[in-house]
């Protein structure tokens, strides 16, 4: 299969090298300069479980021309549309497009430039980090919920839900993804901005019971402001899958804290927490701590010069 990865930092990096190890041929699509041209003249490193490094080609979105049989988005979310733009050439009448960004909403961006047939929205509890360009630190494992949201498209959707597990990527076919969307959001809005506005590993943040009441209390905000939009969500239920997730994933710094701390880079803020303040506000439902969460991570980005 022919597999576009639209935005190759470290989840882009991870799955492309998962496909590209399976035998499919994949391009990485990105803008940060350094990074392509790192993997153009060394290829790809891998470190972390296992070390490795592949010659797997990378370019400008605007670069690419031939088209796919599915391009797997893993931009940052506010980058979307401009990517959507860029790559608008290399969409086919057939083309399958999985949409794996952290947050809400994107699916109704999305649909401005893809068919409803050619949409499968998705979410993925993989981690991976970027220790440099060109170079991604790949540990642990994960998985994949996906679901077409046209609902005569399951029969395709099941092909690349075939394509992606031959490359060990764990996928299921979920009938009702939205509120496993809901959940992965709620592990970011605990963790992302938390452990950012901390400088702290997911495991270094939950240790305190102090942290604790700010991590439940974030859940309920989420799981309330969901339930009000029509989601089924079991509060009790995510919050055990969160404190899972926060056993599991102990030493990671989560992405919100490589791209603020480390990076000094925008945070998806508006996307996780911000998304539910907003709705919060609409439905007129009470959502202190992510509006806090929020504005705190702006001001941050407006004390790194970064907004």
């Amino acid at each position: 299969m022919f597999i576009y990865i639209a935005g190759s930092g470290a989840m882009g990096c991870r799955f492309g090298y998962q496909l590209f190890k399976a035998g499919n041929k994949v391009v990485l699509l990105d803008k940060w300069e350094d990074h392509i041209q790192a993997i153009k003249k060394n290829g790809l490193t891998i470190t972390g479980d296992k070390e490795d490094n592949v010659k797997i080609p990378i370019m400008h979105p605007e670069e690419a021309t031939e088209p796919a049989d599915l391009i797997i988005l893993f931009t940052k979310a506010m980058q979307l549309p401009a990517m959507l733009k860029d790559i608008e050439q290399v969409i086919g009448e057939n083309t399958k497009v999985l949409c794996l960004l952290n947050g809400l909403g994107h699916e109704d961006v999305i649909k401005q430039y893809i068919p409803e047939k050619n949409i499968l929205m998705g979410v993925t509890v993989w981690t991976a980090g970027l220790q440099g360009p060109g170079v991604a630190i790949l540990k642990a494992t994960g998985s994949v919920n996906l679901q077409s949201i046209d609902p005569n498209g399951e029969k395709e959707a099941e092909k690349i839900v075939d394509v992606l597990n031959q490359a060990g990527l764990n996928v299921t076919y979920d009938k009702d993804v939205v509120p496993s969307i809901w959940r992965k959001a709620c592990v970011n809005g605990t963790m992302n901005s938390t452990c950012a506005l901390e400088d702290c590993t997911i495991g270094e943040f939950f240790a305190s019971e102090d942290a604790l009441k700010v991590v439940h209390t974030i859940i309920h905000e989420f799981v309330e402001v969901g339930q009000a939009t029509g989601v089924t969500l079991d509060e009790k239920a995510i919050t055990d899958y969160v404190m899972h997730t926060a056993e599991v994933a102990a030493e990671h710094y989560p992405s919100m804290h490589q791209d603020l701390v480390q990076n000094h880079r925008l945070t998806e803020i508006d996307y996780i927490n911000g998304a539910v303040a907003r709705k919060g506000d609409e439905l007129g439902i009470p959502t202190p701590y992510c509006h806090m969460i929020t504005e705190l991570v702006h001001a941050k980005e407006h004390v790194l010069g970064i907004r």
